[in-house]
């Protein structure tokens, strides 16, 4: 029964995840734990992934039944990252706190995938976090075999770099409601380039140190792990990875699905021989 939970709480907007939240209420109405009138919700939203089959049984008065997965590692990772973020100061703490209220619901089936990036610098990254954060490392380190884990590829490979492209990678934690929560790994060294988004954006850095500027031309400002950098819509901000990896937690609290986009500089091939201490 858990697993068929855990299907039935397939990530929104994930390619095929509307058919396994359909095949999951398939097996769950065979068992007699849904009625007839649910199955048809998420038969209905099988074909769009990112359409929410809870808010339509809301909007048709239907019963949401209470079907949870309990103590999973995802959800034990959504919970550790939650009091993390809640203790960060920043300017946009008011929008975090605000979606870390929502019901994360059913841990959620991640299609768990690894990448080059995370088999060589996960560990390497986690050992650091240990040190400072025992409870979230190991929370992360328990789910992130189950995780999603992808590359960036919505901006032109001469754009972002060769660097970046092969050297990062991201995980959603939890993705509803126009609130993103996930984790950022970037290997030694690379350089993000200077990009923006329409998203305002936390990045809460768990290693360090590493280099960032908010503006093109700027120059780098060294920060430790740990210190919360806030970018409201379309700021312009560049990191550049020190000599450990870099792993963080991002939040987007609205307009997650609108596409970053490079913001060209001249001084990209010196600071991607940039040393921060």
């Amino acid at each position: 029964m858990t697993d068929v939970l855990a299907c039935l709480a397939a990530p929104l907007g994930q390619p095929g995840s509307g058919r396994v939240r359909y095949g999951a209420a398939m097996e769950l109405w065979r068992m007699g734990q849904i009625s007839a009138e649910v199955l048809e919700v998420y038969r209905v939203t099988a074909a769009h992934d990112g359409r929410d089959p809870l808010a339509v049984l809301r909007e048709r008065g239907l019963r949401v039944t209470e079907l949870r997965v309990r103590d999973t590692p995802i959800r034990a990772l959504y919970t550790a990252a939650r009091d993390y973020l809640l203790q960060l100061n920043h300017m946009g703490a008011a929008e975090v706190r605000a979606g870390l209220t929502l019901d994360p619901g059913p841990a959620r089936a991640m299609f768990a995938r690894q990448n080059a990036v995370t088999q060589a610098w996960l560990e390497p990254a986690l050992a650091l976090v240990a040190k400072d954060q025992p409870h979230l490392a190991g929370a992360i380190r328990a789910a992130a075999g189950q995780l999603a884990w992808g590359t960036y590829d919505a901006c032109p490979l001469d754009q972002t770099g060769k660097g970046f492209a092969k050297g990062h990678a991201f995980a959603p934690i939890f993705a509803a409601h126009d609130f993103d929560l996930g984790l950022f790994l970037i290997a030694p060294h690379v350089l993000y380039r200077d990009h923006a988004h329409p998203a305002p954006a936390l990045y809460a850095p768990l290693t360090g140190p590493h280099g960032w500027r908010f503006g093109v031309g700027r120059p780098l400002i060294t920060m430790p792990a740990h210190q919360p950098v806030w970018n409201p819509p379309h700021r312009a901000h560049l990191t550049k990875v020190g000599a450990v990896p870099f792993l963080g937690l991002f939040v987007w609290t609205k307009d997650v699905d609108g596409l970053a986009y490079v913001l060209p500089a001249d001084d990209w091939a010196a600071l991607e021989d940039a040393q921060i201490a």
